[in-house]
């Protein structure tokens, strides 16, 4: 007979949790996982910044029905000090988190603002080979016209790594166009510890941010430094663009919607299902509708008049254009 799939053995889910949009988004998370995935094994952090030199307020989750919520979903709440970025950098918390999760054992990052949409469990990871989320547009780098191009840029910095480069290029796109270069969103990326992970992460992306080598020295980091050091640490540890089949994250296992205009116009029927299926206990639509976003488009019609808007089987190419639509019809909100 042939032999049943294996399993993962346990590992570690962790998101960012903070004051504002990102608590509402991580309840809406752990309730997903908890629905899509009730066999999920390992634990789920809501990795949480501390206040700081770096923080001029106080960043931490203090809305009582959000924390009582996660903790009703066995959300663990884990504290962690931003040493480097902070409010000036806020995507800096994916990296600065990292450093706080328990050593040497396998984790799955995803950015809050995703939901689960099926048995996480069941992914093949092969934690021993990172890859992320390739579910990007080409926003690094820009190209000036006299310029250096995009070989001399992403090779410059491999070799300030000393990392080789070669093998990095999708060698079926052709030269000087952004999808032939390793180039991530890091919506999700895992590896088997996090703390190897996060400190190379760390490193990498201080120093392009402050000791670029000269080709990309032009060019600005802000809000991309994430997704530009993520590549090279990825490659650095032995991952490849895929190293998990096609259709699981970003696709029948997971949802990278970014906002929730967006996810009511472009994401599929099973998507909104979802999202509406895990906001609808009382319990937890008592904390997510003091979110003005979340009230008005999910437990009010307005989600479903900008679903309406538009035919998902011929969505305008450029997300942009699609925003500029929501716009125009006064239904954009964040």
């Amino acid at each position: 007979m042939p032999s049943k799939p294996q399993k993962n053995a346990p590992f570690n889910i962790v998101i960012i949790g903070q004051d504002g949009r990102l608590m509402y988004e991580a309840l809406l998370f752990a309730a997903s996982l908890r629905a899509m995935d009730p066999d999920f094994q390992g634990r789920l952090f809501v990795a949480e910044p501390q206040p700081g030199a770096l923080w001029p307020h106080d960043p931490r989750m203090k809305q009582a029905d959000v924390l009582s919520a996660l903790k009703r979903l066995n959300a663990e709440i884990l504290p962690f000090e931003s040493q480097h970025f902070g409010e000036s950098y806020p995507y800096g918390n994916k990296i600065e988190a990292l450093l706080a999760l328990p050593e040497g054992e396998p984790f799955v990052f995803f950015d809050s603002d995703t939901l689960i949409t099926g048995p996480l469990s069941s992914v093949p990871f092969d934690f021993s080979r990172p890859c992320a989320s390739q579910k990007v547009e080409g926003t690094w780098p820009q190209i000036e016209l006299y310029g250096p191009g995009y070989t001399e840029i992403w090779k410059s910095l491999y070799d300030h790594f000393g990392l080789e480069f070669e093998s990095t290029l999708d060698l079926d796109q052709p030269d000087e166009y952004w999808k032939r270069y390793l180039y991530f969103n890091a919506g999700f990326f895992f590896y088997d510890c996090p703390r190897k992970f996060g400190e190379r992460f760390l490193e990498y992306a201080l120093e392009i941010r402050d000791n670029p080598p000269e080709a990309a020295s032009l060019q600005v980091f802000d809000p991309w430094l994430d997704q530009v050091a993520l590549p090279l640490v990825i490659h650095s540890f032995g991952g490849a663009r895929r190293t998990i089949p096609e259709d699981t994250l970003d696709g029948t296992i997971s949802c990278h919607y970014r906002t929730f205009p967006l996810l009511f116009a472009r994401e599929s029927d099973r998507v909104v299902e979802v999202l509406r299926e895990v906001s609808s206990p009382n319990w937890i639509k008592k904390a997510l509708k003091d979110y003005e976003p979340i009230k008005r488009l999910i437990y009010q019609p307005k989600g479903d008049k900008i679903r309406a808007m538009f035919d998902r089987e011929h969505l305008p190419r450029r997300e942009k254009m699609i925003r500029n639509q929501i716009k125009k019809a006064g239904l954009w909100m964040r």
